[in-house]
């Protein structure tokens, strides 16, 4: 049935202006308005429709397909069976509530939980307490008071300051390189440039060691590079897998000097020159060994004399250096790519003025003779845990490094023991998957050259106590005095002096 109103209207002057008179004049039309007024109902519906039966209702055809609403995804409950999990297999982390105190006389002890309780901390990566010296805390205090506390956006955006460069030089200068370039944070650092490098170079092939840290190989997995794993340490293996590659690719070979958690320190050398025998990029990680080896701190890469056979090196301003950040050395065009190709870099805030000055002085410091000297005290109270260890049966991983490892099977038992030992005023971090491997659960003890003998002493006592608190056994190392395995007696007598006192004023 025909409106007789628009019936009587020109059709093109309907298309054109349809929308206008059925706003001017819609009201008045019985049908249309009816529908305003009870919009939905069947009295509404215009005649024409009620009186062809083909457009009143869809096919069934065109019905059958239409989907249920969706039942909404129980988000809740998935985070939490995950977190309900984790708490079974007790690798579920809780962080301590630990304040580390800086004051001269105190450190390295801290103030843990709400009573605020004096606890001796051994777990913490500022290995020779760098992050409390007054020359880096002068020089971060300096730069906030003169350019804020912030960097105000990227390099690109906020602008590259004079900080920034001196950083970078004298970074380069430490690992006897060309360049630098600086991340906030070395994890950012070593992902960037793996993730970055593997994917540019052509039909390039990375060979990573087992034991390598998560930001290796999250860089190697993000640039989807055909990558190779050789077992931990073992030149040969890289060598054999090196021999069955294809010659004329590039290629990368990535570890780690200092393992984080085994204190193993890899054949550098060897492991250089297979590389570089088959024509590849050695990339290494001196994260765990920067400011602590080497005449200026460089790392095992100084104290070898093999700084020129690292041709990308990573380190971090987060330990030693007792700041926050990452960063690369290398060739001036190799930082130059990452500087200009690397999202992890482009994209991320610049690190702000009071760490670019306290990294710069920490760097300054640990090169000078006053380094030297807190490197030597750290070696020897580094050796005066691990005889006190022995000497009381109390089991350790071999580390020719400075970390320390308790091996404690079995994530419940390394959490209790830790916590036993936090009960007697020692705070350590009981280390489980995924940090490890499920098994391989440890203490990690990281004393510095501001623990004394007397800290260990007491450190021994808690240990035996917590273990025999938590009936865990342990072997007896020691019998009569002397080692069960070749007899040889021990002496725990080493040259440790009193830690370095600060001068009031440094020039």
């Amino acid at each position: 049935m025909p409106c007789p109103f628009l019936g009587s209207l020109n059709q093109a002057f309907v298309k054109n202006y349809g929308a206008t008179l059925m706003k001017q004049y819609g009201n008045y039309c019985p049908i249309i308005s009816r529908g305003f007024r009870s919009l939905g109902n069947d009295e509404t519906k215009c005649p024409f429709i009620q009186q062809n039966s083909i457009i009143s209702e869809a096919p069934k055809e065109m019905t059958e397909d239409i989907a249920e609403p969706a039942t909404p995804y129980h988000y809740e409950n998935f985070f939490h069976d995950q977190i309900n999990a984790k708490k079974r297999d007790y690798s579920y982390r809780v962080f301590r509530k630990v304040s580390r105190l800086a004051a001269d006389g105190v450190y390295p002890k801290a103030l843990e939980g709400p009573e605020n309780r004096r606890v001796t901390v051994w777990c913490a990566n500022d290995y020779l307490g760098t992050s409390r010296h007054p020359t880096v805390q002068d020089a971060a205090v300096n730069a906030i008071k003169s350019y804020g506390t912030g960097a105000g956006g990227t390099r690109n955006i906020a602008g590259n300051s004079q900080m920034t460069e001196k950083l970078e030089g004298e970074i380069a200068k430490l690992h006897k390189k060309p360049a630098a370039l600086i991340f906030s944070s070395c994890f950012v650092a070593n992902d960037a440039t793996l993730s970055t490098l593997a994917k540019i170079l052509p039909d390039c092939i990375v060979y990573s060691d087992a034991g390598n840290h998560a930001s290796m190989i999250q860089g190697i997995r993000n640039s989807r590079a055909p990558k190779h794993i050789f077992r931990h340490n073992d030149p040969n293996h890289l060598r054999k897998l090196l021999a069955d590659s294809p010659k004329g690719v590039p290629k990368l070979v990535v570890f780690e000097t200092v393992h984080s958690m085994s204190g193993a320190i890899c054949p550098l050398e060897e492991m250089c020159n297979i590389a570089h025998d088959y024509g590849a990029l050695t990339f290494v990680d001196e994260v765990h060994a920067v400011g602590l080896y080497g005449k200026h701190g460089a790392g095992i890469g100084e104290e070898r004399g093999l700084q020129d056979k690292l041709d990308i090196v990573s380190g971090t301003l987060g330990k030693a250096y007792g700041n926050v950040g990452g960063y690369i050395a290398g060739s001036s065009l190799l930082v130059d790519t990452i500087r200009s190709l690397a999202p992890g870099f482009i994209f991320t805030t610049a690190l702000p003025p009071p760490v670019l000055a306290g990294s710069l002085a920490a760097i300054r410091l640990l090169a000078s003779e006053e380094g030297r000297n807190l490197r030597a005290k750290h070696q020897a109270i580094v050796r005066y845990l691990k005889l006190s260890l022995l000497v009381a049966g109390l089991p350790q991983l071999p580390s020719v490094s400075h970390i320390v490892p308790v091996p404690i099977k079995g994530a419940d038992k390394v959490a209790l023991v830790a916590e036993s030992l936090m009960k007697r005023g020692h705070y350590v971090q009981a280390i489980n998957y995924p940090t490890v491997a499920r098994g391989d659960e440890r203490l990690r003890f990281a004393p510095g050259p501001y623990h004394t003998p007397e800290m260990i002493d007491n450190l021994i006592t808690a240990l035996i106590e917590s273990f025999h608190e938590n009936n865990i056994r342990f072997s007896e190392f020691m019998i009569n005095g002397t080692c069960r395995e070749c007899s040889m007696e021990y002496k725990v007598d080493i040259g440790y002096e009193e830690p370095l006192k600060y001068p009031m004023q440094v020039a």
